[in-house]
């Protein structure tokens, strides 16, 4: 009812025109209009801004559009930032990231990591990387070459899944059904001509898979009728290689099954007036394995059923079905039973003195003893339930343990070092945080040091450098940081380095980060250094802080191949022009030990 009415608004908010008599002009055809397409069409979109009276909408509906109007306004705000930043920003502001982590397993969070990397790639190798150049993109890669590659898809044994054929490489499930095995279906129509007849596709030679196609030889002085059958004969050529890779993609999807394989076609489509004729693959399995139901071609004159017989349903679907009366009954009943307890406790409450009322009314609820028999007094066993979980709390939280991950970021080896407690028990049970639109702040002026060092190196969406500095000055302050770096003693040095990727396992866990700076020393050393854009940090907190440092030097010292002496470390403060060189970093013992300190949940 909610998205009828806010449809309607739309439709108030833009009316339909009738479409302007007469051709259309150069400029219309140009941008592709098409001849009754003039007007401007209306959408949800068009109402978020201005929905109307909250009267049309209910309470909840209304504070959910008020709410989606105000997140795309703050996102339409943020259009001209780097699209990796305003990928990352919608994730956390329509709330992605917490739906994937909601989801058992990583899919969820493989999927938004591998549009991230398409992002990125094309950021580095986009001339013009503005967000309609994305948009054009990801429209051109959803009709030329049928979308994207999923990040990554997870066999779920307890459901139902459905994926392309290209998913499924290198999975398999129990039962597998190809459907769909009709002519110009599986396999596919040819969708365009050949190179000769379309402009738009590569010349054979010119293609990167050119030794696997078939050439196109003309005979030497040829006559016209030898020039059309060399041509011929190519195109057939190119269409049976066509049809050998659906082939190789039927194979793919024929070994999917471990042990059961349901093949199908059929002879109505959901539309269309015409039967379907059976895929040659499906003929080819008929032939070999005799079919559990073939049927029969219609004749003349049958129509095609999907037409007559619409399906209907209602939606959304009522959970309990037939159990409705009853549970309405019952619910009846429970209300019923509340107004009579009601009106007991009020009648005798106004029987007696007002300072004996809430004696009173507290003595009608509970007796003032236990039962003897406890099982009486707790049927479902609630009351002891709830006591094991009090128990659990108390011994979580006097002893905090947690299961390492995998891989520890940089930033949660500093959270290990000044805080072990709160990483294991954020690791024990790990919430999405709140939407924070200063999460990635401080990132501006590390990508005006990748210009200014003339780097063009890829980064990583969750890592984004300056993205994890607690308290990072916001990027709006990047002139006050250019201007206090360009008067510090590191604005005429040169690194040999910059944002440098690294890996490395620390007591069986990899421990991922990225160095900003690596600058070379007149002794043969380096020194690695992390601009840091926020707040000198309390005396207290600079052990932890070295945590990174010492990070950071264990794994430029592995990637320079030279010992872990001859890397000097610092932090550099630049707003405050200050450089701070802890001593006494932890070695690779030290870390390890560090890593340790946090008792894995026995099995």
């Amino acid at each position: 009812a909610d998205l009828a009415a806010l449809w309607q608004r739309a439709r108030e908010v833009v009316p339909a025109q009738p479409p302007r008599p007469g051709p259309l002009s150069p400029a219309e055809l140009a941008l592709g209009a098409l001849p009754g397409e003039q007007a401007e069409q209306a959408g949800l979109v068009d109402a978020l801004d201005d929905p109307g009276p909250a009267a049309r909408y209910t309470p909840e509906g209304f504070e959910r559009i008020t709410r989606l109007a105000r997140e795309l306004g703050w996102l339409r705000a943020r259009a001209a930032a780097p699209l990796t930043d305003l990928v990352a920003d919608a994730e956390r502001v329509l709330l992605l990231d917490a739906e994937s982590m909601a989801r058992p397993g990583p899919v969820g969070r493989a999927h938004l990591d591998a549009f991230a990397d398409v992002v990125a790639d094309f950021t580095s190798g986009a001339e013009v990387a503005t967000l309609p150049a994305l948009l054009d993109f990801l429209e051109t890669a959803e009709k030329a070459e049928e979308g994207l590659t999923p990040g990554e898809v997870e066999v779920a044994p307890d459901r139902v899944q459905v994926l392309t054929v290209h998913a499924a490489k290198g999975l398999e499930w129990a039962v597998v059904a190809v459907p769909h095995l009709v002519g110009q279906v599986f396999p596919g129509r040819k969708i365009s001509g050949i190179w000769l007849t379309n402009a738009a596709e590569l010349p054979v030679e010119l293609r990167g898979d050119s030794a696997d196609l078939p050439e196109l030889h003309l005979p030497e002085g040829g006559d016209r009728k030898q020039l059309e059958d060399a041509l011929k004969a190519h195109s057939e050529a190119l269409d049976e290689r066509r049809l050998t890779e659906e082939r190789r993609l039927f194979y793919v999807a024929l070994t999917r099954a471990e042990h059961v394989l349901l093949a199908s076609g059929h002879r109505w489509g959901p539309t269309g007036d015409r039967p379907r004729q059976p895929s040659e693959f499906l003929e080819e399995i008929a032939a070999v394995h005799e079919a559990e139901h073939w049927a029969e071609e219609p004749g003349p004159g049958e129509v095609n059923p999907a037409s007559i017989e619409q399906p209907a349903g209602l939606w959304p679907d009522d959970p309990l079905a037939a159990r409705a009366e009853a549970v309405h009954a019952g619910a009846a009943l429970v209300r019923s039973a509340l107004r009579e307890l009601h009106d007991v406790r009020s009648a005798r409450a106004a029987a007696v003195e007002p300072g004996a009322q809430l004696a009173l009314l507290a003595s009608t609820d509970l007796p003032d003893e236990p039962p003897e028999d406890e099982e009486s007094a707790d049927p479902e066993g609630w009351a002891a339930d709830v006591d094991v979980l009090l128990a659990e709390r108390a011994a979580a939280r006097a002893r905090p343990t947690a299961a390492l991950p995998p891989q520890l970021s940089v930033s949660q080896l500093v959270e290990l070092a000044a805080d072990p407690a709160a990483l294991a028990a954020r690791l024990r049970r790990p919430l999405p945080l709140p939407p924070n639109p200063h999460a990635r702040r401080g990132t501006a002026f590390h990508a005006w040091l990748e210009q200014r060092f003339g780097a063009a190196q890829l980064l990583d969406i969750d890592e984004l450098p300056g993205a994890a500095d607690e308290g990072a000055a916001p990027d709006d302050a990047l002139e006050e940081l250019q201007a206090a770096f360009l008067s510090s003693e590191w604005a005429d040095r040169r690194p040999v380095e910059i944002e440098v990727s690294y890996e490395t396992v620390v007591a069986g866990i990899a421990v991922r980060g990225r160095i900003d700076a690596v600058y070379a020393d007149p002794d043969g050393g380096f020194t690695v250094v992390d601009w840091k854009t926020g707040a000198l940090p309390d005396e207290s907190r600079m052990p932890a802080l070295a945590v990174q440092l010492a990070a950071y030097r264990l794994a430029w010292a592995a990637l320079a191949g030279c010992r872990p002496e001859q890397v000097r470390a610092a932090f550099h403060f630049v707003r405050h022009h200050v450089t701070l060189r802890p001593v006494d970093l932890l070695d690779a013992a030290g870390l390890r030990e560090l890593v340790l300190s946090v008792p894995a949940v026995p099995v």
